[in-house]
Order: structure tokens, then sequence, then C-alpha cells
């Protein structure tokens, strides 16, 4: 059985590992820490685990985890993460970052987003990416794993395939993404409050959020080739959820059509996640209710223009920001990590 330790557990993201660990058979949450509600039960901050687990909040001592996990999830902010994983891992604890602490290629790139000094640049570009479709064998044998952003997860997956095969341009791509509210956090904020979501859309950071870099360094790592991406972000009224609208420009051939761009495109995204569980080309348009509080990616590819001259194409991409944004894709992550079947226990 896997020990599963839970590093930060009072918001939104270890709520949905503690979830997932009552149903996997083969792990179990057996520490969790909070640095200010230390001896409170996990089921008080999360009501939803009450009757189900019976661990008690402890403060963070990465030499007594040792004792009692295989591994942590590590759900604290940027910044603060990168310590706590330095430590767990001296201590020799396997660790799954939810942070961006190591997700980026290099210092300068995350010291500019993140406005902080990072505590452990050695591991800058030396730690895995979690995504497995792309990782997996890294990922088994990793001491650290950086856990994919939510937002990234929806471009990343369907450019990725289609960068590296050279059938989009690198220079022209626009990242349009709706998430639910929980992917704020469970802090109490103004933009958050229901008053000022409810009933109402609104697009934030724009050309300046930190998920735009991360899109095009991981594009970038997986194709082999540098890309452009103008992202932008918006709040939409409901707990979870992505949907991600990508528009590119296909690379034309000679006697290419419309219907052939589509087909070449879809044809491609198959070929690149043939025999991966969790994602999925589909024909129809995907929506958030189809992959609300799964590990599953739906991805479909439209093409615009008349039949023989075609324009841009539009790939749609909806997940969990919870689950396969974070917490599934963190257990999907432990399953590689420690030898499971990728699906065990999502």
């Amino acid at each position: 059985m896997i020990r599963v330790a839970l590093i930060g557990s009072t918001g939104y993201t270890a709520l949905e590992v503690a979830r997932l660990l009552l149903a996997h058979p083969q792990a179990e949450l057996t520490v969790a820490t909070s640095r200010s509600d230390e001896g409170k039960p996990l089921a008080e901050i999360h009501p939803f685990l009450t009757g189900r687990s019976n661990v008690a909040l402890q403060p963070f001592d990465a030499a007594k985890i040792a004792e009692q996990a295989d591994v942590a999830m590590c759900c604290l902010p940027h910044g603060a993460s990168a310590q706590s994983v330095r430590e767990l891992a001296a201590a020799g604890v396997r660790v799954i970052d939810f942070s961006a602490d190591f997700r980026l290629s290099s210092v300068p790139l995350y010291e500019h987003w993140y406005g902080v000094t990072h505590p452990w640049p050695e591991r800058i570009g030396n730690v895995v990416y979690g995504m497995p479709e792309f990782f997996a064998d890294q990922i088994a044998t990793a001491d650290v794993v950086a856990n994919p952003g939510c937002y990234p997860t929806s471009a990343i997956m369907p450019l990725a395939p289609l960068v590296r095969e050279g059938l989009i341009e690198t220079n022209d791509i626009i990242v349009d993404s709706k998430s639910g509210v929980s992917g704020a956090g469970r802090s109490a904020k103004l933009g958050t409050l229901y008053c000022e979501t409810n009933e109402s859309i609104a697009a934030y950071a724009i050309a300046a959020h930190r998920h735009g870099p991360e899109m095009e360094d991981l594009v970038h790592r997986i194709a082999g080739t540098p890309v452009e991406i103008l992202f932008t972000p918006h709040l939409t009224p409901m707990d979870r959820g992505i949907l991600s609208t990508i528009y590119v420009r296909p690379t034309l051939s000679v006697g290419d059509t419309t219907e052939s761009v589509q087909s070449k495109l879809s044809d491609a995204l198959r070929r690149a996640y043939e025999g991966q569980p969790f994602v999925h080309v589909v024909d129809h348009l995907p929506a958030t209710k189809h992959v609300k509080m799964t590990n599953h990616v739906q991805m479909t590819v439209r093409v615009s223009g008349e039949p023989t001259t075609p324009g841009r194409a539009v790939i749609v991409c909806a997940i969990d920001n919870l689950s396969k944004g974070a917490s599934s894709a963190a257990i999907q992550n432990m399953n590689v990590m420690f030898g499971l079947d990728e699906t065990s226990g999502l």
C-alpha cells in the first residue's frame, strides 16, 4: 500500500486528492499537514471527509513525514513550495509538487513570472513535468515531479502533437480559456465572491498570465520547436472545469481542402494519443460537463473556410481543472511512479 502525505491540506486540490485516495485500491492518506490548523481533524476542514478519514493535521516536519509516507502531494503556493519539496526529497520522500516552482525550464523565466528568488535553483530544468502522456518513462524513476498547471494542460495536450508534426504555424497561436471559480483557490478574494462571479464572465491577466509561458515552454520541450502563444483566461460562474478554444493556422500543401486539413489534424491527434486511456479525440464539441470530476480530456478540431480554401483551425479542449488539471493528474503520476496501472483509482 502506497502511503501518501498531503502537504498543505486546506485547499480544493488537497480535498480532491483525499477524495480520490478514498477510492484508490493501492494507496491511502496517512499524513496531512497545515501551518494554520494543526491538531484539527482533516474532516473538520473538509466536512466531505466526515466519517471517511481520521487523519489529523500536523505541522510540517520532513523527517517525521518520511517515516509515515512514501510520496507527498505538495499543495503549497509557489515560492513556499520549493523549500518544502527540497526538504522532503532530502528525507527520501518522493514528491509531486502542485505549485509552479519546478515546471519551467529556466531560473530567469521562473523568477521573471513569479517574482521570487528560487530556493532550489539547481533543480530548475531538472524536474520532470508530470504529463505521463509524454514523460512516463522519466516520471517512473523521478524523485520530484512537477504537476502540470490546469490551463496549460488544456493547451499543451492538443498543441504539442500538431507542432511536433509541423501541421500548424508556430508564431500565430491563440488560446482562449474559460475556468471555473475553484481555479482561483479557496481563500477569500473580492474577485471570486459569489456576488462578483455569479451571472458574469470576465477576462483577466490578458497577455500577462503566468500559465502562458508554461504553455510555450512545454510545447517547445515536447515538440522541439519554439512557439508563440497569446493566452487569455476567463473566469466563469461555475465551480469547476476548463474549456479552451484554440485558434491556429494550419500549414497547407497543394490540393488541401477544408475537409482534408480537418482530417489531417484530427488524425495526428489520434495517433499521438493512441493507447492513452484518458485522452479522447472526439467528433462532438466537448463541454466541461463531459469531463467533470474525471481525469479525462476531450478535444476536437474544426477548420474554417470555403471547401477548397482552408482557413484557421479551431481546437476545443475540455478538462476538469481540479482533476486532470491538478489532483487526478497527481494520482496518475503517482501510479506511474510506483509501477501501478495509470488508471488505478481513476
